[in-house]
């Protein structure tokens, strides 16, 4: 964008264009830090709090500089108790605080979540409406940085079977910055997951014109909304959050061998964006869920489930998944066999009954 501005010569106002702003190469984490400042710049009710997140910036570093900039009363650290970190945001959000809190690692949020089904998820329902819960709970999940146990699991399923919580999972930079501010700016709890290993992923990004869309009256919503990442014609891969840029790799791959692959990034797990993506199964007729998280009752069968429902007559073949197996998250050495990887997706796609095309 440019801004027209007035430089005086021999004392004449002449119109100039100022220089448009370049775009630079931002990060995900970058993008969520951003995502922050904006939103308690813009609203003195947002807080920010949890273990480790003040004067270090968080594990990941994206509270970075929020507490210098914005005081110990806004952004501030915590003891290490999930349960009372969680209470507490219950009780702010109720008196008119919009608390983000962050639950530093995936399972370390499991102590967290009796609180969050009892109470985060219920308090509107049980007042009729009357009291809402403006909480966002943000999760570091799912695995591919090497971690040790408790550190890398996808435990997305856990809330999107509670109703009542919103639940996000953006795989893009871009994403990472206007859901979060969404989720801030939106009235029901959201539990926002940050995929881990897309923390250094970077696209190029003017952050200011991004900000200034964002807070546009026309900026388009993104919760509840899957978007196609790649167009494609013979089958469609649907991911969400971390196995997108696989998603994505195994497209590109499979060009190379002249078959066409759709890539759908979910990106909004609840509220679920049905038309998106069955728009894409009746084109495609073919259909495979990628996803990180075990697939035993997982947020890829309930997927699964919804295309069988809706796009049945439309199917040349079964509708099929890529997920991680049905069992503790491994050992970092072990952890490139349970992920779902190109080779896996590409396998899967070659198994959709070729045989059967006309």
């Amino acid at each position: 964008m440019t801004d027209t501005t007035e430089r005086v010569r021999d004392n004449e106002a002449v119109p100039v264009q100022a220089a448009p702003r370049a775009a630079q190469p931002v990060t995900f984490a970058k993008a969520l830090n951003a995502a922050l400042a904006d939103s308690m710049a813009a609203d003195s009710s947002v807080v920010m709090f949890g273990e480790d997140v003040g004067a270090l910036g968080g594990v990941f570093r994206i509270t970075d500089g929020l507490t210098a900039r914005f005081g110990t009363g806004r952004c501030f650290d915590t003891p290490l108790a999930e349960a009372g970190i969680m209470g507490m945001a219950v009780g702010m959000a109720m008196n008119g605080m919009r608390p983000v809190v962050e639950m530093q690692f995936d399972a370390f949020a499991y102590p967290a979540f009796e609180q969050v089904v009892s109470h985060v998820a219920k308090m509107p329902n049980r007042t009729k409406g009357k009291v809402k819960l403006p909480i966002v709970i943000r999760i570091p999940y799912a695995g591919g940085i090497g971690g040790v146990e408790h550190h890398c699991d996808s435990s997305e399923s856990y809330y999107a079977h509670t109703p009542g919580l919103t639940v996000l999972a953006p795989a893009t930079v871009r994403d990472a910055y206007t859901m979060l501010r969404e989720a801030i700016r939106y009235p029901d709890p959201v539990v926002f997951l940050e995929p881990k290993k897309l923390y250094w992923s970077k696209e190029v990004l003017d952050l200011a014109e991004l900000r200034e869309s964002f807070e546009s009256t026309t900026a388009t919503p993104s919760i509840g909304r899957a978007v196609v990442a790649r167009e494609g014609t013979d089958a469609t891969l649907v991911a969400y959050g971390p196995s997108v840029p696989t998603a994505m790799a195994a497209a590109a791959a499979a060009a190379e061998e002249g078959r066409s692959l759709e890539v759908i990034d979910v990106r909004s797990i609840v509220p679920f964006d049905d038309e998106t993506v069955c728009a894409s199964v009746r084109k495609t007729g073919r259909v495979v869920v990628i996803a990180e998280a075990p697939g035993f009752a997982s947020v890829a069968a309930e997927i699964v489930a919804r295309i069988q429902e809706r796009c049945f007559h439309s199917l040349a073949a079964p509708v099929r998944r890529v997920t991680g197996f049905d069992v503790p998250y491994p050992s970092p050495k072990l952890e490139h066999f349970f992920l779902p990887s190109v080779d896996r997706i590409l396998d899967t796609v070659d198994e959709l009954q070729w045989e059967d095309q006309a």
